[in-house]
C-alpha cells in the first residue's frame, strides 16, 4: 500500500476500508489490477448461485452448534468513534478503558460514557486504514504508580510507537508528556499489528505485524534482525528507555534483543490466561488461512514460509523444520476475511465457556470458540468486531468497530 496515498480513500483489494484493515486480496500479491464486469441478467443470477454456493462451503468448514450458547449484552452503543480496544486498569476502580482508533482513550464507568478523553493524543496519531491509536496496557502497579502504555502510528511517517503516560493528580486525566520507548519504522501503512499487555512476568509484550504490503516482500518475518513480524517483550522497570529482559532469546546479540518469539504476519490481538499465564495470539492471514498460536520463548511461526500449517513461499515443499504450527486455523474465504484474537474466558457468568479460548472475525462478525482444538461458532453477531476485552473479574466484552460495546452473556438470560 502507497504510504503517500490518501487513507481515507474508499476501500478497494490492495488497500483497507477505513471502517478498518485486516482485508487481503490475493491480486495485490501478483501485482494484478481490478477488471471491469459487464453485467447482465444472466451473469448476475450466475454470479449469486455461485456466491451462494460458495458461502454455505466456506461456512461449513467451521462447525456450528445447535443453538447459541451465548447473547451479547448492549452496554454501549452511541458516542464512541472506531474503537479497536477495551480494558481496565487493574486498580479495583470499576472502569472501562476504550481506545479509539483516532487516538483518544475514554472511561466508561457504570455503563456510562465520560464526556471528557482520559487521553486524547489525535494531533500525534496518523490516522486511516490500519493505522491510528491501536493498543492500551496498564502497568501492574498502576493504582500506586499511574504509568500507562500505548502503541501509536505517528504522523507523519506512520512509524510505530510505544510510548508511556501517567495519570493526572485528577485520576479520569492523564498527563499528555509522553517518553517515547520504541520507534519502529514502517515500510507500508498496514500490517502495524497494535496489541501492548503485560504478561504474568511484569514484562510488556508487543506484536508487531511484517511491515504490510502482501506476502511479506521484505521476508521481515523471518529475520531476527528487525522488529517487524514479531512478538516483543521489554522490561519498562529498568534500562534507558527499557531493559532487555535476559532470557529473551537473542538477548546476547547487538539486534533484535527484544525478540520473545518470530515468523508472524499481522498478528492484531493476543492475551494471557489469567490462569495459566499461556500467551495466545491470533495471527491475520494473507489469503486463504487465519491461525491461532500458543507463543512461546524463542519459536518461530512461520509465515512467510507457511500460512497457517499450509506452504506459502513456496507454494510447496516448503521447509518446515524448527518452525511451530498454529494450534487452530480456519479459512478466510467469505464471508470471512481477518481473525480477531481473544480472550480464554474465567469469568462465571458464562457456564458454557469456562476454560474456552473465545475469537473472532471482522467480516463476517462471527464469534467464535476453540473447542477440542477446532473453532466452532458461538455467535454470529453482525458486528464488524475489531476487539475483545475482559474486566477485572473476568467477564469479556465484543468491541463493534462501527462504535459499540457489548459483553457476552448466556443465552436467553436478560444481561
Amino acid at each position: 500500500m502507497d504510504k503517500t496515498a490518501n487513507p481515507r480513500a474508499p476501500w478497494t483489494c490492495g488497500s483497507t476500508p477505513p471502517a478498518f484493515p485486516l482485508r487481503k486480496c490475493a491480486h495485490l500479491q501478483r501485482g494484478g489490477t481490478r477488471r471491469p464486469f459487464l453485467f447482465g441478467s444472466l451473469l448476475v443470477f450466475s454470479l449469486l448461485l455461485c456466491l451462494s454456493a460458495h458461502q454455505a462451503w466456506a461456512l461449513s468448514q467451521i462447525p456450528q452448534p445447535p443453538a447459541e450458547p451465548i447473547a451479547l449484552a448492549p452496554v454501549l452503543t452511541q458516542g464512541l468513534i472506531q474503537p479497536v480496544f477495551i480494558g481496565h486498569a487493574g486498580d479495583h476502580s470499576q472502569r472501562l478503558f476504550i481506545v479509539e482508533q483516532p487516538g483518544r482513550i475514554r472511561i466508561l464507568r457504570n455503563g456510562t460514557l465520560q464526556a471528557s478523553a482520559f487521553l486524547d493524543i489525535s494531533g500525534r496519531v496518523n490516522f486511516g486504514g490500519e493505522m491510528g491509536l491501536l493498543g492500551l496496557a496498564f502497568h501492574p502497579g498502576f493504582a500506586k504508580n499511574g504509568r500507562f502504555f500505548v502503541n501509536y502510528t505517528r504522523k507523519p511517517d506512520g512509524a510505530t510507537i510505544i510510548a508511556e503516560f501517567h495519570v493526572s493528580p485528577d485520576p479520569d486525566r492523564a498527563l499528555h508528556n509522553e517518553k517515547t520507548l520504541v520507534v519502529i519504522p514502517q515500510p507500508y501503512s498496514n500490517h502495524n499489528g497494535g496489541m501492548v499487555a503485560f504478561g504474568p512476568d511484569g514484562y510488556l509484550y508487543i506484536a508487531t505485524g511484517d511491515g504490510g504490503a502482501g506476502g511479506d516482500p521484505g521476508n521481515r518475518g523471518q529475520n531476527p534482525t528487525t522488529l517487524l513480524g514479531k512478538m516483543l517483550r521489554i522490561d519498562v522497570d529498568r534500562g534507558d528507555p527499557y531493559g532487555i529482559p535476559p532470557d529473551n532469546p537473542f538477548a546476547g546479540q547487538e539486534s533484535g534483543r527484544e525478540i520473545f518469539a518470530m515468523g508472524f504476519r499481522n498478528p492484531w490481538r493476543f492475551s494471557f490466561d489469567r490462569h495459566t499465564g499461556r500467551l495466545w495470539a491470533a495471527d491475520v492471514g494473507q489469503n486463504r488461512w487465519e491461525e491461532i498460536d500458543v507463543v512461546e520463548a524463542g519459536n518461530n511461526y512461520g509465515w512467510r514460509v507457511m500460512e497457517g500449517a499450509h506452504c506459502f513461499q513456496p507454494s510447496q515443499g516448503c521447509a518446515t523444520a524448527g518452525l511451530t504450527l498454529p494450534v487452530a486455523e480456519y479459512r478466510n474465504q467469505s464471508p470471512h476475511c481477518a481473525v480477531t484474537g481473544g480472550y480464554v474466558y474465567r469469568g462465571t457468568r458464562v457456564d458454557v465457556l469456562r476454560g474456552t479460548y473465545v475469537f473472532g472475525d471482522y467480516c463476517s462478525g462471527r464469534i467464535m470458540g476453540l473447542i477440542d482444538g477446532q473453532p466452532h461458532e458461538l455467535l454470529a453477531s453482525g458486528f464488524r468486531i475489531s476487539s475483545f476485552g475482559e474486566d477485572e473479574a473476568g467477564e469479556l466484552y465484543v468491541v463493534d468497530h462501527g462504535g459499540g460495546i457489548y459483553r457476552i452473556t448466556p443465552a436467553r438470560t436478560k444481561p
